[in-house]
């Protein structure tokens, strides 16, 4: 990018998880490149030495016909942040992360239907400013062609490996283990949110329960995107008679989700609608097999790397569940897929895909 000095970073909210997490790796990756690159946000909530800055404090950066600052628009949900960019003058580059579709909030969140419709608005109005849609999958890169962008590509979501890698809180994992005795144990890591279905996994867990184990647990490990939706859950589990045999976690420490991690048999996914699912890659890292329904961009992270279904019929995933945790052989074919597949995501591998991808797209609609 010889014609390009700076690319800085806009995030509506810049924060510990996958796109404030990805946010960073870029930064790093820019200033390793050579070039200046700071990131601005509505709401700073990342702890540590890069802590952001205050979108309003942006001051602008020239573009000089031929060279010059580049704005890189990290799209996730309605903001204030996409309007700003879009009124700047500057070159803009647009990283789709994904926007959950208003209707899995509808009954359970009324209240966040007006951000992500917003931001689906946004996504398609930024098509016109924009002179490169990027996208962490295939499927995110799809709603970017389908939202009218001229230039797009696929480039990996960045993800530091070594921090899914925490030790684990052994007095945690020791309660697990003996709550478990000798038993089964499901995992499933996530927000808990309509659109990532944990209902769907209540019901095959229940199904596994009466075909295999009756003495299985099931952890849900997460914070609560809609208490709505999380009672919900909690009054299902008692309606199926899981009361004893399902924890709802909440969020955890990192000690103690890497913990759940080392004491699970199984993650089980059911999500509908993900536009990478890091969760999957901690499964991995921790060496526990992924039974998961194939929907959007779950196919492509998990590849070879697990168990994918065409269907999420209680019987069907209770019945791949139960394989997996029943045939020592393969259990460990998958494990080592899963392992294999993790490399795919490396830092040394991402990081170069995605600055090839940043590079071609934005030489190719700046016209060099």
């Amino acid at each position: 990018m010889s014609r390009v000095t700076a690319v800085h970073q806009f995030v509506p909210t810049f924060e510990p998880g996958a796109v404030g997490g990805h946010a960073l790796q870029v930064r790093r990756l820019l200033l390793d490149r050579g070039l200046g690159s700071e990131i601005y946000a509505e709401h700073l909530r990342m702890p540590g030495e890069v802590r952001g800055r205050r979108y309003t404090e942006y001051r602008g950066g020239p573009w000089r016909g031929r060279d010059g600052t580049v704005l890189l628009y990290h799209m996730a949900i309605g903001s204030t942040v996409a309007d700003f960019v879009q009124a700047r003058h500057e070159p803009l580059a647009v990283d789709h992360h994904n926007i959950t579709p208003p209707s899995f909030f509808a009954r359970w969140q009324p209240e966040l239907v007006h951000g992500v419709a917003w931001g689906q608005d946004q996504l398609a109005r930024l098509a016109g400013r924009a002179a490169f849609g990027v996208a962490d999958s295939a499927f995110n890169c799809a709603e970017l062609d389908a939202a009218g962008y001229r230039r797009t590509g696929v480039a990996p979501l960045l993800v530091d490996l070594s921090s899914l890698d925490s030790a684990a809180d052994e007095a945690v994992l020791g309660r697990l283990l003996e709550e478990k005795a000798g038993a089964g144990m499901w995992l499933f890591v996530g927000r808990i949110a309509p659109n990532k279905c944990q209902h769907d996994v209540l019901k095959a867990f229940a199904a596994y329960r009466r075909m295999y184990d009756p003495e299985a647990k099931l952890y849900l490990v997460g914070g609560s995107a809609s208490r709505t939706y999380w009672s919900a859950l909690e009054g299902y589990a008692v309606a199926l008679g899981l009361l004893d045999a399902v924890r709802l976690t909440g969020p955890v420490p990192a000690g103690t989700l890497a913990a759940h991690y080392r004491a699970a048999d199984v993650f089980v996914c059911l999500s509908e609608h993900e536009g990478f699912c890091i969760p999957i890659l901690e499964a991995w890292s921790h060496r526990v097999p992924v039974v998961a329904y194939a929907a959007a961009a779950v196919p492509e992270t998990v590849a070879d790397g697990g168990v994918l279904l065409e269907r999420k019929d209680p019987s069907v995933v209770a019945a791949a569940a139960h394989r997996v945790m029943a045939d020592r052989s393969l259990r460990d074919g998958l494990v080592e897929a899963g392992s294999a597949r993790l490399t795919e995501f490396s830092l040394d591998r991402t990081r170069s895909r995605f600055l090839q991808s940043l590079e071609d797209g934005l030489q190719l609609a700046l016209g060099a």
